[in-house]
């Protein structure tokens, strides 16, 4: 087994996918957001 060395690992991969799972969550929290004023503005 390899002696494991902090620090060495590649989290190219890793980090990409925060930065899309970050998108994504910011994108359908602003959604969200606009779909409940519109809801608000219509319902009154």
């Amino acid at each position: 087994m390899a002696e494991h060395k902090h620090g060495e690992m590649d989290t190219t991969a890793q980090e990409k996918t925060f930065e899309g799972f970050m998108s994504m969550t910011t994108k359908a929290t602003i959604g969200i957001i606009v779909f409940l004023i519109f809801l608000a503005l219509v319902a009154v």
